[in-house]
């Protein structure tokens, strides 16, 4: 296990900020039973000038204590791992944290209901295992950004497949009358996946005007970011399958 301690957030971004303050970079908590493939995401990522490897664990159980000490911003967890699994270690770590990492679940099937139930646990997203190495750098970048869903397609894929199941009618008109007539029309497009600018040109409003938006939509739907609204949208039926 490494655990290299460092106080403070990270914004991801690299460089200068602008004022003439370095811009730290992502810190990044690697769990995954299997070393090799720590050792390979490490190589990746470690050779990212906005991006540092901080931690590595190779069970749930080990993952949860090391994460909750070093406060990383994301944190790549393989979604099948012994003692604790990479679903109940993510709901442990979110719970537990008044300033929780973004998780990416990594995984080999990406229709494994594995995957829907580590994205109902608050996940970020996921990422295939076989990935290529510019696949998983962007996808690292897109959610500490957190503006757009990563893989909106296949995230539709997964929740029109294991959320029809769930979607029931009075929920629908539950959500439907607690967002705002804007709201609603945000959720619908953030199912989609695009950026709060992309929004703002579909709406014909300002990125700031939708980026508000899109928060009140997370707080009344009581989620964390955009991958668990689009899920709640699914699984309450206000989106349906198609």
């Amino acid at each position: 296990m490494t655990t290299r301690q460092d106080d403070g957030r990270r914004s991801g971004d690299g460089g200068d900020g602008g004022d003439g303050s370095l811009i730290r970079p992502l810190r990044i908590v690697l769990a995954d039973d299997e070393r090799m493939v720590r050792t390979a995401l490490r190589a990746i990522l470690g050779a990212e000038a906005d991006m540092e490897v901080v931690g590595e664990a190779s069970t749930g159980a080990e993952a949860v204590p090391l994460i909750r000490a070093l406060r990383p911003d994301i944190v790549l967890m393989d979604v099948r791992m012994p003692e604790i699994d990479g679903i109940r270690a993510t709901e442990q770590v979110l719970a537990g944290m008044p300033e929780p990492p973004r998780v990416i679940v990594v995984t080999t099937f990406e229709n494994d209901s594995y995957v829907y139930d580590a994205l109902r646990a608050g996940a970020s997203g996921f990422l295939l295992k076989r990935s290529g190495a510019q696949d998983l750098v962007q996808a690292v970048r897109l959610v500490a950004r957190s503006d757009s869903l990563l893989f909106p397609a296949a995230v539709r894929r997964l929740a029109a497949r294991h959320a029809g199941e769930r979607a029931v009618a009075d929920a629908a008109r539950t959500l439907r009358a607690r967002l705002s007539g804007r709201e609603r029309a945000v959720l619908r497009l953030m199912t989609a996946g695009p950026t709060n600018a992309e929004i703002a040109d579909r709406l014909g409003v300002g990125p700031a005007t939708v980026k508000t938006h899109v928060a009140g939509v997370l707080a009344k739907l009581g989620v964390r970011d955009r991958t668990q609204a689009v899920i709640a949208a699914y699984e309450c039926g206000f989106v349906r399958p198609g």
